[in-house]
Protein backbone atom coordinates (compact mmCIF):
# COMPACT_ATOMS: atom_id res chain seq x y z
CA UNK A 1 0.00 0.00 0.00
CA UNK A 2 1.21 3.54 -0.78
CA UNK A 3 2.40 5.29 2.41
CA UNK A 4 0.18 8.14 3.60
CA UNK A 5 2.34 11.18 2.92
CA UNK A 6 -0.29 13.94 2.70
CA UNK A 7 -2.38 15.17 5.61
CA UNK A 8 -5.73 16.69 4.59
CA UNK A 9 -7.14 18.91 7.36
CA UNK A 10 -10.50 20.52 6.68
CA UNK A 11 -12.94 22.59 8.65
CA UNK A 12 -16.46 21.11 8.73
CA UNK A 13 -19.28 23.64 9.04
CA UNK A 14 -19.80 25.73 5.91
CA UNK A 15 -16.73 24.10 4.37
CA UNK A 16 -17.60 20.41 3.97
CA UNK A 17 -20.99 20.18 5.70
CA UNK A 18 -23.89 22.65 5.66
CA UNK A 19 -26.94 23.41 7.79
CA UNK A 20 -30.26 24.05 6.06
CA UNK A 21 -29.73 27.81 6.46
CA UNK A 22 -26.28 27.62 4.84
CA UNK A 23 -27.15 25.56 1.74
CA UNK A 24 -27.64 28.59 -0.55
CA UNK A 25 -29.56 26.62 -3.16
CA UNK A 26 -30.24 29.23 -5.83
CA UNK A 27 -31.36 26.91 -8.63
CA UNK A 28 -34.91 25.89 -9.39
CA UNK A 29 -36.27 23.39 -6.86
CA UNK A 30 -36.50 20.65 -9.48
CA UNK A 31 -32.78 21.11 -10.27
CA UNK A 32 -31.59 21.08 -6.65
CA UNK A 33 -29.02 18.39 -5.80
CA UNK A 34 -30.03 15.42 -3.69
CA UNK A 35 -28.76 15.82 -0.15
CA UNK A 36 -27.49 13.37 2.45
CA UNK A 37 -27.96 14.20 6.14
CA UNK A 38 -24.69 13.72 8.06
CA UNK A 39 -25.81 15.06 11.44
CA UNK A 40 -28.91 14.62 13.58
CA UNK A 41 -29.69 16.87 16.53
CA UNK A 42 -32.66 16.33 18.83
CA UNK A 43 -34.13 13.89 16.36
CA UNK A 44 -33.94 16.23 13.37
CA UNK A 45 -31.52 16.38 10.41
CA UNK A 46 -29.07 19.16 11.11
CA UNK A 47 -26.23 19.15 8.55
CA UNK A 48 -26.01 17.98 4.95
CA UNK A 49 -23.73 17.23 2.02
CA UNK A 50 -24.71 16.59 -1.58
CA UNK A 51 -24.69 12.98 -2.73
CA UNK A 52 -21.74 13.82 -4.98
CA UNK A 53 -19.84 15.27 -2.02
CA UNK A 54 -20.62 12.14 0.01
CA UNK A 55 -18.96 9.97 -2.63
CA UNK A 56 -15.94 12.30 -2.72
CA UNK A 57 -15.65 12.24 1.08
CA UNK A 58 -15.65 8.44 1.04
CA UNK A 59 -12.87 8.50 -1.57
CA UNK A 60 -10.83 10.92 0.53
CA UNK A 61 -11.33 8.93 3.75
CA UNK A 62 -10.08 5.73 2.09
CA UNK A 63 -7.32 7.21 -0.07
CA UNK A 64 -4.10 5.25 0.58
CA UNK A 65 -1.86 8.32 0.26
CA UNK A 66 -3.83 10.61 2.58
CA UNK A 67 -4.63 11.08 6.24
CA UNK A 68 -7.99 12.88 6.44
CA UNK A 69 -8.38 14.94 9.62
CA UNK A 70 -11.68 16.75 10.34
CA UNK A 71 -10.63 20.01 12.02
CA UNK A 72 -13.39 21.94 13.76
CA UNK A 73 -14.24 24.52 16.39
CA UNK A 74 -17.09 22.25 17.50
CA UNK A 75 -16.93 20.67 20.93
CA UNK A 76 -16.34 16.94 21.11
CA UNK A 77 -20.03 16.31 21.76
CA UNK A 78 -21.04 18.41 18.75
CA UNK A 79 -18.43 16.76 16.55
CA UNK A 80 -19.41 13.22 17.47
CA UNK A 81 -22.94 13.87 16.19
CA UNK A 82 -21.50 14.15 12.69
CA UNK A 83 -21.41 10.90 10.70
CA UNK A 84 -19.27 11.50 7.66
CA UNK A 85 -19.27 9.09 4.70
CA UNK A 86 -16.48 6.55 4.73
CA UNK A 87 -14.68 4.92 7.65
CA UNK A 88 -14.14 6.93 10.85
CA UNK A 89 -10.97 9.02 10.55
CA UNK A 90 -8.26 7.95 12.98
CA UNK A 91 -7.56 11.55 13.97
CA UNK A 92 -9.87 14.53 14.50
CA UNK A 93 -9.34 17.99 15.98
CA UNK A 94 -12.08 19.60 18.09
CA UNK A 95 -12.54 22.78 20.12
CA UNK A 96 -10.32 24.73 17.69
CA UNK A 97 -7.32 22.58 18.61
CA UNK A 98 -8.05 22.14 22.31
CA UNK A 99 -8.83 18.46 21.91
CA UNK A 100 -7.02 16.05 19.63
CA UNK A 101 -8.97 12.81 19.25
CA UNK A 102 -7.40 9.48 18.41
CA UNK A 103 -10.01 6.90 17.42
CA UNK A 104 -12.63 9.16 18.97
CA UNK A 105 -10.90 9.57 22.35
CA UNK A 106 -9.12 12.68 23.63
CA UNK A 107 -5.36 12.51 23.99
CA UNK A 108 -4.93 13.77 27.58
CA UNK A 109 -1.30 14.80 27.14
CA UNK A 110 -2.18 17.13 24.26
CA UNK A 111 -5.06 18.68 26.19
CA UNK A 112 -2.91 19.29 29.27
CA UNK A 113 -0.23 20.96 27.16
CA UNK A 114 -2.85 23.24 25.59
CA UNK A 115 -4.41 24.29 28.89
CA UNK A 116 -0.99 25.03 30.41
CA UNK A 117 -0.13 27.34 27.52
CA UNK A 118 -3.47 29.17 27.72
CA UNK A 119 -3.04 29.73 31.47
CA UNK A 120 0.44 31.16 30.89
CA UNK A 121 -0.33 33.43 27.93
CA UNK A 122 -3.98 34.57 28.14
CA UNK A 123 -6.37 36.32 30.48
CA UNK A 124 -8.72 33.87 32.23
CA UNK A 125 -11.92 32.77 30.53
CA UNK A 126 -13.91 34.16 33.48
CA UNK A 127 -12.59 37.66 32.72
CA UNK A 128 -13.83 37.36 29.13
CA UNK A 129 -17.27 36.23 30.27
CA UNK A 130 -17.47 39.10 32.76
CA UNK A 131 -16.67 41.56 29.97
CA UNK A 132 -19.40 40.07 27.78
CA UNK A 133 -21.97 40.23 30.58
CA UNK A 134 -21.06 43.83 31.35
CA UNK A 135 -21.32 45.10 27.76
CA UNK A 136 -23.78 42.83 25.90
CA UNK A 137 -27.43 43.81 25.46
CA UNK A 138 -30.10 41.17 26.23
CA UNK A 139 -32.01 42.63 23.30
CA UNK A 140 -29.65 40.85 20.88
CA UNK A 141 -27.75 38.35 23.05
CA UNK A 142 -29.72 35.11 22.84
CA UNK A 143 -27.32 32.69 24.54
CA UNK A 144 -23.91 32.83 26.25
CA UNK A 145 -22.02 29.53 26.27
CA UNK A 146 -18.63 28.07 27.23
CA UNK A 147 -17.07 25.36 25.05
CA UNK A 148 -14.96 22.69 26.77
CA UNK A 149 -13.84 25.25 29.41
CA UNK A 150 -11.56 26.65 26.70
CA UNK A 151 -13.42 29.49 24.99
CA UNK A 152 -16.75 31.31 24.87
CA UNK A 153 -19.32 31.71 22.16
CA UNK A 154 -22.46 33.78 21.94
CA UNK A 155 -25.61 33.20 19.92
CA UNK A 156 -26.84 36.60 18.74
CA UNK A 157 -29.64 38.20 16.77
CA UNK A 158 -27.64 39.47 13.81
CA UNK A 159 -30.25 42.03 12.77
CA UNK A 160 -30.10 43.70 16.19
CA UNK A 161 -26.40 43.22 16.93
CA UNK A 162 -24.64 46.61 16.56
CA UNK A 163 -21.71 46.46 14.15
CA UNK A 164 -19.56 48.32 16.66
CA UNK A 165 -19.95 45.80 19.49
CA UNK A 166 -17.86 42.90 18.08
CA UNK A 167 -15.19 45.39 17.06
CA UNK A 168 -15.09 46.90 20.56
CA UNK A 169 -14.91 43.44 22.13
CA UNK A 170 -12.06 42.48 19.77
CA UNK A 171 -10.13 45.64 20.73
CA UNK A 172 -10.56 44.81 24.41
CA UNK A 173 -9.66 41.13 23.92
CA UNK A 174 -6.54 41.44 21.75
CA UNK A 175 -4.11 42.76 24.42
CA UNK A 176 -5.38 40.03 26.74
CA UNK A 177 -4.49 37.26 24.32
CA UNK A 178 -7.97 36.59 22.89
CA UNK A 179 -9.49 36.91 19.43
CA UNK A 180 -13.07 37.45 18.22
CA UNK A 181 -14.78 35.80 15.23
CA UNK A 182 -18.35 36.41 14.07
CA UNK A 183 -19.77 33.49 12.08
CA UNK A 184 -23.43 33.75 11.20
CA UNK A 185 -25.41 33.90 14.45
CA UNK A 186 -22.42 32.81 16.56
CA UNK A 187 -19.72 35.08 17.92
CA UNK A 188 -16.63 33.24 19.18
CA UNK A 189 -14.14 34.60 21.71
CA UNK A 190 -11.11 32.32 21.54
CA UNK A 191 -7.60 32.42 23.08
CA UNK A 192 -5.03 33.31 20.41
CA UNK A 193 -2.75 30.30 21.18
CA UNK A 194 -5.72 27.92 20.77
CA UNK A 195 -5.24 27.12 17.08
CA UNK A 196 -6.15 24.41 14.64
CA UNK A 197 -2.73 24.64 12.99
CA UNK A 198 -0.85 23.60 16.16
CA UNK A 199 -2.95 20.45 16.48
CA UNK A 200 -2.59 19.71 12.76
CA UNK A 201 1.20 19.97 13.06
CA UNK A 202 1.11 17.40 15.85
CA UNK A 203 -1.01 14.99 13.79
CA UNK A 204 1.32 15.45 10.82
CA UNK A 205 4.26 14.55 13.05
CA UNK A 206 2.55 11.42 14.34
CA UNK A 207 1.34 10.33 10.92
CA UNK A 208 4.67 11.01 9.22
CA UNK A 209 3.00 13.35 6.72
CA UNK A 210 5.31 15.44 4.59
CA UNK A 211 2.65 17.68 3.04
CA UNK A 212 -0.48 19.37 4.38
CA UNK A 213 -3.61 20.42 2.46
CA UNK A 214 -6.36 22.40 4.18
CA UNK A 215 -9.71 24.14 3.69
CA UNK A 216 -11.80 26.54 5.77
CA UNK A 217 -14.10 29.54 5.62
CA UNK A 218 -13.72 31.59 8.83
CA UNK A 219 -11.19 33.76 10.61
CA UNK A 220 -10.59 30.84 12.98
CA UNK A 221 -9.38 28.86 9.94
CA UNK A 222 -6.85 31.45 8.82
CA UNK A 223 -3.92 29.90 10.70
CA UNK A 224 -4.93 26.46 9.37
CA UNK A 225 -4.79 27.71 5.79
CA UNK A 226 -1.54 29.62 6.28
CA UNK A 227 0.21 26.57 7.75
CA UNK A 228 -0.68 24.32 4.78
CA UNK A 229 1.29 23.73 1.60
CA UNK A 230 -1.91 24.37 -0.41
CA UNK A 231 -5.32 25.50 0.81
CA UNK A 232 -8.82 26.48 -0.36
CA UNK A 233 -11.54 28.76 0.95
CA UNK A 234 -15.19 28.97 -0.17
CA UNK A 235 -16.82 31.96 -1.83
CA UNK A 236 -18.77 32.55 1.39
CA UNK A 237 -17.71 33.10 5.01
CA UNK A 238 -15.60 35.62 6.90
CA UNK A 239 -12.47 35.10 4.83
CA UNK A 240 -14.26 35.61 1.51
CA UNK A 241 -16.19 38.62 2.82
CA UNK A 242 -12.99 40.29 3.98
CA UNK A 243 -11.19 39.38 0.74
CA UNK A 244 -8.46 37.60 2.68
CA UNK A 245 -6.10 35.37 0.75
CA UNK A 246 -2.48 34.19 0.57
CA UNK A 247 -0.27 33.08 -2.34
CA UNK A 248 -0.95 29.37 -1.76
CA UNK A 249 -4.65 29.78 -0.89
CA UNK A 250 -7.21 29.36 -3.69
CA UNK A 251 -10.39 31.39 -3.25
CA UNK A 252 -13.30 29.56 -4.86
CA UNK A 253 -16.29 31.33 -6.37
CA UNK A 254 -18.96 28.82 -5.38
CA UNK A 255 -21.13 29.50 -2.37
CA UNK A 256 -23.13 27.14 -0.22
CA UNK A 257 -23.31 23.37 -0.30
CA UNK A 258 -22.08 23.08 -3.91
CA UNK A 259 -18.76 24.54 -2.75
CA UNK A 260 -18.24 21.49 -0.57
CA UNK A 261 -18.01 19.42 -3.75
CA UNK A 262 -15.53 21.84 -5.31
CA UNK A 263 -13.29 21.75 -2.23
CA UNK A 264 -13.28 17.96 -2.13
CA UNK A 265 -12.47 17.73 -5.84
CA UNK A 266 -9.59 20.16 -5.35
CA UNK A 267 -8.21 18.20 -2.40
CA UNK A 268 -8.46 14.87 -4.22
CA UNK A 269 -6.86 16.46 -7.29
CA UNK A 270 -3.71 17.08 -5.23
CA UNK A 271 -3.37 13.40 -4.33
CA UNK A 272 -1.83 10.69 -6.50
CA UNK A 273 -4.23 8.32 -8.22
CA UNK A 274 -4.58 5.15 -6.11
CA UNK A 275 -2.89 2.12 -7.62
CA UNK A 276 -5.24 -0.35 -9.27
CA UNK A 277 -5.79 -3.44 -7.08
CA UNK A 278 -4.10 -6.67 -8.08
CA UNK A 279 -6.58 -8.93 -9.84
CA UNK A 280 -5.74 -11.69 -7.38
CA UNK A 281 -6.92 -9.51 -4.53
CA UNK A 282 -10.42 -9.14 -5.93
CA UNK A 283 -12.33 -5.84 -6.37
CA UNK A 284 -11.41 -2.88 -4.24
CA UNK A 285 -13.79 -2.31 -1.31
CA UNK A 286 -16.29 0.52 -1.60
CA UNK A 287 -17.06 2.88 1.24
CA UNK A 288 -20.72 3.27 2.14
CA UNK A 289 -21.88 6.86 2.62
CA UNK A 290 -23.03 7.62 6.13
CA UNK A 291 -20.76 5.41 8.21
CA UNK A 292 -18.07 7.64 9.55
CA UNK A 293 -17.15 9.59 12.58
CA UNK A 294 -13.89 11.58 12.88
CA UNK A 295 -11.37 11.31 15.69
CA UNK A 296 -8.58 13.57 17.10
CA UNK A 297 -5.38 13.54 19.24
CA UNK A 298 -3.62 16.12 21.59
CA UNK A 299 0.00 17.22 21.57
Amino acid sequence: MTPARTLVASDLDRTLIYSANALELTCADRDAPRLLAVETYRGRPQSFVTEAAAALLARLATHPAAVFVPTTTRTREQYLRVRLPGPPPRYAICANGGHLLVDGVTDPDWHRAVTRRLAAECAPLDAVRERVRATADPDWLLRDRVAEDLFAYLVVDRERLPDAWPKALAEWAAPRGWTVSLQGRKLYVVPEPLTKSAAVAEVARRAGAERVLSAGDSLLDRDLLLAADAAWRPGHGELATSGWTAPHVTGLDERGVSCGESILRALLGELPAPAAPDAADGPAPTAAPGAGRPAATPR
